[in-house]
């Protein structure tokens, strides 16, 4: 993320928080997750990164998402959540493979 994506991002947050703090009467969800996807090709590549965020923000590896394929990490400020995920080749793999019968399966509607 460039410098001014990150601070635009930031921006917005602030944005946001200052207009649902003047407008009590909205309705607002009880969390909020900000995900980061690595851009690496390789698993190595993902893991590295991620285990370099884990690193910097002082949280573990969360495992539970390890069966999907998901190899992430999380810290929470209260209800809000930044989660950085790294989505591995098989389950990529899996996606791919699951979306290319997309539209080609109709349910019968008897």
């Amino acid at each position: 993320m460039t410098r001014n994506h990150r601070s635009a991002l930031i921006n917005g947050l602030l944005d946001l928080a200052a207009f649902l703090e003047a407008h009590p009467e909205l309705p607002v969800s009880s969390s909020l997750t900000l995900h980061h996807f690595p851009k690496k090709d390789d698993d190595a590549g993902l893991r590295a990164e991620i285990d370099q965020i884990a690193a910097r923000v002082g949280s573990e590896i969360d495992f539970e998402d390890s069966p999907y394929g998901h190899y992430a990490t999380s810290i929470f400020f209260g209800p809000v959540e930044y989660r950085a995920v790294a989505v591995l080749a098989a389950a990529r793999a899996r996606h791919d493979a699951e979306a290319s019968y997309y539209g080609c399966i109709q349910p019968d509607h008897t």
